[in-house]
Parts: structure tokens; C-alpha cells; sequence
């Protein structure tokens, strides 16, 4: 089971031990073994709970004790870099399964506030040149650092930023510190242009070529490419990406008859064989411009209908029109619906969020072009190369087969979201509620209304407070929001509002230990994690506590859930983790919740958000001292 790491999250005050070290601290063992028990409480019985509990003991004095110890050590010999790193980039590189829906995941921005500049051709080349600006901003060192502000009144201001900007990068910590600002990791960020990851037997690889100047741009299932960047680096004029975008627009050959792109949605095995066939078959150079591309460019031919038809055309399309191996694919439909849809090895979501903000905000405040902007005219049928694949039976067999396995799978995913308008981050604040811990109870709440159970839950926290730090998880499901979810959804009348509001103000206070823990990286997961593939890696047998049927439980996410918000994203989606799962991206406004959640046929995520929506009424009359509706 392998877990989509999404959209990491932060708190107020967690990042207050980062000023005395900057990589990534291995817990205690003792630690980790407490905060693994304390989060397998609420999901086992007693008896379970017992012979767990007897796993824990015999491995923190045991082989544990001895693999923690070589963990520590070859911590300490290895300070360029954090302990998860290597583990958790062949955790990804190493997965056979498509990356199509068990990973990828995809972030729509919102609309351009002026209607107009929505046309599809004038949209494509404002985000297509706002994210080259962001690219030469990047490679020339400019780049404001990625910080978060305990204190944005002092350092979230345009003269810190000026001051931060020149200060060398050995220094700028100190700087930033004084005004209790944190830089964050940004060793992730290099990965977003002209990357790919190349499916390998046994384990892909990660290619970057910054000396490729060309964008990828797929329609209709055709592959373009043009310069983006001269031969000096400066970015080729707006107005001739515009007409060379105008020019494949207009392109009317009917969709190859059979798409490459269906190979990208392949198990990794049976795609590295086919790619193999396909670079000796006369296409290795081909292959070269689609993986250097600076980014890829997607085309849709048809409107967005509306958010549920946006998601499952962002996540995972028909199939044709994506290249999911590049690092990002940033997809502009027919009415200037926009979306990034990226790969998850390289990095987490944390670097193409800052992207996506980044491209938003240029593309409307410094618009390249307004739709009344002539494009260039330039020979784009010379400088636009479409690129044709030389296709054998073997080939043309396997995009068969990757086709009937693509729509198979999407067939089975569906997609629902609500919007809950009664309040978001303002009120619950003002309630001294964490939004998050309420948002986290409603799931807990509406999955025991619908199935009866506590079940392993899953969110994202990044830990890029820390040299190459990635995620750490959190574990919302806790003795606090089962006891909180069967008061409300059980026995609701049995308690009044002030006992309501008290498990309430647990389950928030804990949350936000459990936060705070996971993104000073001193949550259990990746430690274990880490543990595991040492002994992996030495050959030493698998410790019982790895076989124990609570371990695989725990780590079996029935409830996959991550957040983000921004004043740029529309919303965002992936798909469960486990055939009997969720996927839950949600996001807590000001004034509203968001929740965008996928299923497949073992699971109904209509009925799980109408339970959601009930749960966060629930939340809401308890909060207004109001009795709660049975």
C-alpha cells in the first residue's frame, strides 16, 4: 500500500525548535513507540491491543533497539541529508503499481478574475509565460526563499522580503530567525522543469536536463514542440508563443489511432519493457524532447461542466492527452479551466503549490497577453515540430492493452465534493477550535455514521522546516475523536452541549499536539518506515512487529485525507490509496469548508459527504449551544 503525500500543512508554533538544527531529527525509540501505540488505540480491541502492545515491548528492547542505533549512526555520517530521504524516494521510484490515480495527484487554479482573459489561447500563453518567469527567477537565485511566518506582522512584509533576498543563503537563516520567520526546504524545486521520471525495471529513475529550451505541448493525443527560451535563456516573446500555441490549436488531424500517452499510464514494468521497444525502434531522440521539455502543456478540446467533471479530467483525463511521467502537466481546458497535475516522487506538494501561487498571481497581475493581443507573425509551422513515434505491432498491442487497463480503472472512480457555507476558519478560531481538528472529527464522525467503525486515517504534514524533509503523518483518528464521534453520532441525547463542547475542545488540543509532533518530524511513521528498510537492506528478517495484522491495519488508510488553501486553488483531488478507501482533499476557508472526496465501488462517497455535512451541522449546533438532531 503505497500513500499519496499531499498537501503538507502548518500551524502556528511548530517550527519553534527549527532555529537549533536544520536536518531532520530521528525520534527516540521510546517515543516512537508511545505515539504508535496511542494512535493503534482506537482502532483495535483489548485483546489486539495486548499481543500489539507485546510486539512493541519485544522490538524497542530487541532488534529495534539495534537497527535505531544503526539508524542514529548512519545519521550522523550523512548530514547532507535527511535519514527518510533515500528511503522515501525509493519508496516511490520502486513502486510497480500505474502512477495514474494511486499517485498523482492535481491542484486546479481558480478562474482569471477577468472573464475575458479565460479564452483558452490567452490563458495557455499567460500561464505558459508565468511559469517561465518563475523558472528564470528560480535558476537565477532569485527566488524569495519558501518561509513560514510565526510573526507576519514583522517578517511577511515587502521590506523583509527585499532585505532576505540579497542576504547569502549561509546567512539568511540568522536573518530570518530574529524575526521568527523560518525558511523552508526548497531542494525539491530544481525537479520541476525539464524532468521526467523514466520507467526502469525494478526502479525508475529521475532525469532533469536544464540545457533543453523547448515546451511540450500535447492536443488531441499530437505531441509539439517549440523554443520557449532563446539560445541565451531569455524567454521567447509572448507574442510568438502565442502564435505558435494559435497554430497547434488550429490543427485539424483527427486523434492518432493509437496514443502514446496510454504507455504513461502503465504498470512501471510494462511500460520500461515497451519504452525500451520504442527508443530501439527508431525513437530515442523523440523520446529525448518529450522527458527534457521545460514542462508539458495540455490542450483539452471540451469545457469543464462543472467541479465533479473538472476533477476527473485534471486527475486522470481519457487518457490520451497527458504525459504522466513529467514532473508537472499543466492542463488548460477549452474554457481556460486550469490545473496542474504532477508527479509524485521528485517531491511533495509544497514545491508545486508555491508554482501554482506563483503562476496565478503573474498571469493576472502581469499578463503576458489580453485577448486583444495579436499573435506574432512568425513561421510557426517551422519553428513548431510535431513529433511523430515509429509504432510497431508490439507497440501498437501494448497501447491497446494500457487503454482497456486506463478505462477499466476510471471507470470504477468516483468523485463527489460539498461545499459547507454555514462557517470556516473565522468562526472555529474565534471558538478557540483548530479549523483542521474540526474538519478531521467531521470525517471521523461521518465514517462511523456510515460504516460503524474507527478506521486508519492518513494527513499529510510537510517537514520542509528541515533539510531535505518531506512529509510526516498525522494521525487524526485518536481515543479523543472516537470518544467525540460515537457521544455525537451514538448517543447524542445522552449529553449536553457543554459536554459536547468539552470533547471538542480535546479533540482540537490533541490535534494540534499531533500537528505540532508531526512537522517538527517526531511523529512514529517514517521512523518505523525507516527502521523496516534498514533491516531490509541488511537482510535481517522482517522484526514481528512489522508481520503484526494491526501494523498492516494501521498503515492500510482507509481514510486518506490532505489539505490545502490558497487564494489561488479552485480545488484539488486524488484518488483512495486502498481499493476500500476515500480520497479526502478538503480545505477550511474563512468563511466555508471544502471537500472533494474519491471512491471506488467499495466505498460511496456521495453518502460519505452528505454523512460529512451532517457531522459539521452537528459541530455547529454543539459549538451554538444547540441540541443536535438525531
Amino acid at each position: 500500500m503505497w500513500t499519496v503525500l499531499l498537501f503538507g500543512i502548518y500551524t502556528e508554533g511548530i517550527l519553534y525548535k527549527a532555529k537549533m538544527k536544520t536536518w531532520l531529527p530521528i525520534p527516540k525509540l521510546e517515543a516512537t513507540i508511545k505515539r504508535y501505540l496511542r494512535a493503534q488505540k482506537p482502532l483495535l480491541d483489548d485483546g489486539q491491543f495486548r499481543k500489539t502492545e507485546q510486539f512493541c515491548k519485544s522490538f524497542e528492547n530487541g532488534i529495534g533497539k539495534e537497527l535505531h542505533e544503526q539508524l542514529v549512526a548512519q545519521d550522523k555520517q550523512n548530514k547532507h541529508t535527511s535519514y527518510i530521504s533515500g528511503p522515501w524516494f525509493d519508496m516511490y521510484l520502486s513502486a510497480r503499481d500505474s502512477i495514474v490515480l494511486n499517485f498523482n495527484p492535481f491542484m486546479a487554479f481558480n478562474p482569471d478574475p477577468k472573464s475575458e482573459y479565460n479564452d483558452q489561447l490567452t490563458r495557455a500563453t499567460n500561464m505558459t509565460v508565468s511559469a517561465i518567469r518563475f523558472l528564470k527567477t528560480l535558476r537565477a537565485g532569485l527566488l524569495e526563499p519558501e518561509v513560514f511566518h510565526l510573526n507576519p506582522a514583522r517578517s511577511d512584509t515587502d521590506t523583509f522580503k527585499k532585505l532576505i533576498r540579497f542576504v547569502p543563503s549561509s546567512l539568511s537563516w540568522y536573518g530570518a530567525y530574529l524575526v521568527n520567520a523560518y525558511p523552508l526546504d526548497m531542494s525539491q524545486y530544481f525537479r520541476l522543469f525539464n524532468s521526467t521520471r523514466l520507467p526502469r525495471p525494478i526502479r525508475d529513475e529521475l532525469v532533469t536536463d536544464e540545457k533543453a529550451r523547448h515546451l511540450l505541448v500535447l492536443r488531441k493525443g499530437h505531441f509539439y514542440v517549440f523554443d520557449v527560451l532563446d539560445q541565451d535563456g531569455n524567454i521567447v516573446s509572448a507574442s510568438e508563443i502565442q502564435a505558435h500555441l494559435k497554430y497547434i490549436l488550429s490543427d485539424n488531424s483527427p486523434a492518432p489511432a493509437f496514443p502514446l500517452a496510454y504507455l504513461t499510464t502503465e504498470n512501471r514494468d510494462v511500460w520500461a519493457e515497451l519504452r525500451q521497444k520504442l527508443a530501439s525502434g527508431g525513437n530515442e531522440e523523440t523520446l529525448r524532447k518529450v522527458d527534457s521539455a521545460v514542462f508539458c502543456l495540455c490542450l483539452d478540446d471540451f469545457p469543464m461542466k462543472d467541479l465533479v467533471h473538472l476533477s476527473h479530467n485534471m486527475l486522470h483525463g481519457d487518457g490520451t492527452n497527458r504525459w504522466f511521467d513529467k514532473s508537472f502537466n499543466l492542463i488548460i481546458a477549452k474554457d481556460g479551466a486550469a490545473a496542474l497535475h504532477f508527479e509524485h516522487a521528485w517531491g511533495d506538494g509544497v514545491a508545486v503549490l508555491r508554482l501554482l501561487n506563483e503562476m496565478f498571481k503573474d498571469s493576472i497581475q502581469a499578463p503576458a497577453v489580453s485577448p486583444q493581443s495579436q499573435p506574432a507573425r512568425t513561421d510557426s509551422p517551422a519553428a513548431v515540430q510535431k513529433l511523430n513515434f515509429k509504432l510497431n505491432d508490439a507497440l501498437k498491442t501494448g497501447i491497446s492493452t494500457a487503454k482497456e487497463k486506463f478505462d477499466a480503472i476510471v471507470k470504477t472512480l468516483t468523485i463527489n465534493f460539498i461545499q459547507f457555507r454555514r462557517g470556516g476558519k473565522e468562526f472555529l478560531k474565534k471558538q478557540k477550535l483548530s479549523p483542521d481538528s474540526v474538519a478531521q472529527l467531521a470525517f471521523q464522525m461521518a465514517f462511523l455514521r456510515q460504516y460503524g467503525q474507527t478506521v486508519a486515517t492518513y494527513e499529510s504534514c510537510s517537514t520542509a522546516a528541515f533539510k531535505h524533509g518531506r512529509t510526516e503523518t498525522i494521525r487524526p483518528a485518536s481515543i479523543f475523536t472516537k470518544r467525540c464521534s460515537e457521544a455525537f453520532v451514538r448517543e447524542p441525547s445522552q449529553h449536553s452541549t457543554g459536554e459536547l463542547q468539552q470533547m471538542m475542545a480535546e479533540c482540537s488540543k490533541y490535534h494540534g499536539q499531533l500537528t505540532k509532533e508531526a512537522a517538527m518530524g517526531q511523529g512514529f511513521d517514517r521512523h518505523l518506515f525507516a527502521l523496516r528498510y534498514l533491516a531490509a537492506a541488511k537482510g535481517i528478517v522482517l522484526p514481528e512487529l512489522y508481520l503484526d495484522p494491526a501494523y498492516g491495519q494501521i498503515n492500510h488508510n482507509i481514510l486518506s485525507t490532505s489539505t490545502l488553501s490558497s487564494p489561488a486553488v479552485n480545488i484539488g483531488g486524488f484518488a483512495p490509496v486502498v481499493p476500500d478507501g476515500f480520497g479526502i482533499a478538503y480545505a477550511v476557508h474563512d468563511n466555508w469548508i471544502g471537500c472533494n472526496v474519491s471512491s471506488y465501488p467499495g466505498r460511496n462517497a456521495r453518502e460519505f459527504l452528505q454523512c460529512v455535512e451532517k457531522a459539521l451541522e452537528d459541530i455547529f449546533d454543539a459549538i451554538e449551544g444547540k441540541c443536535i438532531k438525531t
